[in-house]
């Protein structure tokens, strides 16, 4: 009876290493259909008999392809698959070999948008229309202030190739401000919509000690904006956004500051 008992101890052990084995031999690639197949490298087994690959799964579903090659195409479009529908390829491999998939980009969500209709409005807010996407990238709204596009705000695209509306809260400096749409995909290139503008009629900030004056305390805007100061060096000290800042902590020096749609200096000088 103990040998018997000790039998199936090491049976039930033995089938829990091959399911681990089997978890960890596997290959995931996940995504959208986009109309495109996927190209697989088939190594042989490190036994020397047979190909590496022993199964492949398409949405749960177990692939016809014919696996015995050293490469190979699966085949997506049997699986009666529409543009944009999520896709899960789990390849099963055996120990000590590994295929390799050619083209996994394929199914990687791509910037396609074309952009329908884009205003703001006084309070800061961004609604924008598209259209023509293809798979779900999240769309960064560019603000151009201090000579410099600056990434203020974020919206997940919906990735259909239907109308999609969305709408965003942005920070409007006084006077013109311009503004755009960035996407990147897996090419990592991003691609820009076009331009709009708005004349904020807010009157400007200003700050104390004003342009090249000097202050060993804090400065003062007139409202609220959102500010950057950098040293002489171009390394930033701060950022954020607020009606004053303390910099007596600083050391003397000359630091430029960027606020409202400005950029500016200041001296700091030890206190007396």
């Amino acid at each position: 009876m103990k040998v018997k008992g000790l039998n199936i101890i090491l049976l039930l052990l033995a089938l829990l290493n091959f399911t681990k084995a089997g978890a960890a031999n596997e290959i995931r690639v996940e995504g959208i259909f986009k109309g495109q197949n996927i190209f697989v490298t088939n190594p042989f087994a490190a036994s020397g008999v047979g190909f590496c690959i022993y199964e492949i799964t398409v949405n749960g579903t177990v692939t016809m392809d014919e696996l015995n090659r050293s490469g190979f195409e699966i085949d997506l479009t049997q699986y009666h698959l529409a543009q944009g529908d999520p896709v899960v390829v789990v390849i099963k491999h055996k120990d000590g070999c590994t295929p390799k998939v050619l083209n996994p980009e394929v199914l990687k969500p791509q910037s396609t948008y074309n952009v329908v209709s884009m205003k703001v409005d006084k309070t800061g807010r961004l609604t924008f229309s598209t259209k023509e996407e293809k798979g779900s990238l999240p769309f960064v709204v560019e603000q151009f202030k201090w000579k410099k596009w600056i990434a203020v705000a974020q919206v997940n695209g919906k990735g259909t190739p239907t109308l999609n509306n969305y709408s965003v809260n942005v920070p409007l400096h006084s006077g013109i401000n311009k503004l755009r749409l960035k996407q990147v995909d897996c090419t990592k290139k991003p691609r820009y919509s076009n331009e709009i503008t708005y004349n904020n009629l807010l009157p400007e900030v200003t700050f104390k000690p004003g342009n090249n004056g000097q202050t060993a305390g804090p400065i003062t805007f007139s409202r609220s904006t959102d500010y950057e100061i950098y040293d002489f060096y171009g390394k930033r000290m701060t950022k954020g956004k607020a009606a004053s800042v303390d910099v007596s902590s600083f050391p003397k020096g000359t630091y430029f500051i960027n606020y409202d749609c400005k950029s500016e200096s200041f001296e700091k000088i030890d206190k007396k």
